[in-house]
């Protein structure tokens, strides 16, 4: 019976020596938030988007249901394409139309920070639904270089949108990562 005890209180303080270890692991995470300016260029010769797929019924319906793009999207420290904004990056995936009934879309692309830039070369992976309202969240799955193991949300609001489709929408990121 002393033996079996001994053997409980040993396997207890151990676990509880695991669980701490854990626990000071997770604290060593670094948390961080940026804002980058997406721009969805639909028209023109240097357009970044590119459609790939629809479905037959497509066309016919209001919000483009089925249909998918695939993007390579310019990212800047403000709203502007050009000066005084600067190149950060690239936001690279694709979107599809996802909703039939009210336009909602899934997201599914990684910030890729250029190279000058702190980031270098790292990424934050964007994957989720971003429907149409005035502010979406977008869930944070992953990163690499200086975010990896990253977790966190996006927040998107469209700044600016036309008619053809051309957007600025600021990501607000709030990620824990590694």
């Amino acid at each position: 019976m002393a033996a079996s005890s001994s053997f409980v209180l040993a396997a207890a303080a151990l676990l509880l020596q695991a669980v701490t270890a854990a626990a000071e692991a997770a604290g060593q995470q670094k948390e961080m938030r940026m804002r980058v300016y997406w721009h969805d260029v639909v028209t023109g010769p240097n357009s970044t988007v590119a459609k790939v797929a629809e479905a037959p019924t497509s066309r016919a319906s209001a919000t483009v249901f089925g249909t998918v793009y695939v993007i390579d999207d310019p990212l800047t420290d403000g709203p502007s394409l050009t000066a005084p904004s600067r190149l950060v990056g690239h936001a690279q995936g694709m979107y599809v139309s996802a909703g039939k009934e009210t336009m909602s879309l899934l997201m599914a692309m990684s910030f890729v920070f250029a190279a000058d830039e702190p980031y270098n070369g790292s990424s934050v992976a964007i994957f989720g639904p971003n429907p149409a309202r005035p502010v979406s969240e977008i869930p944070v799955v992953g990163g690499t270089g200086a975010f990896r193991f990253a977790r966190g949300y996006c927040r998107a609001t469209t700044y600016w949108y036309n008619a053809a489709g051309d957007a600025t929408v600021p990501y607000d990121i709030h990620i824990r990562h590694d």
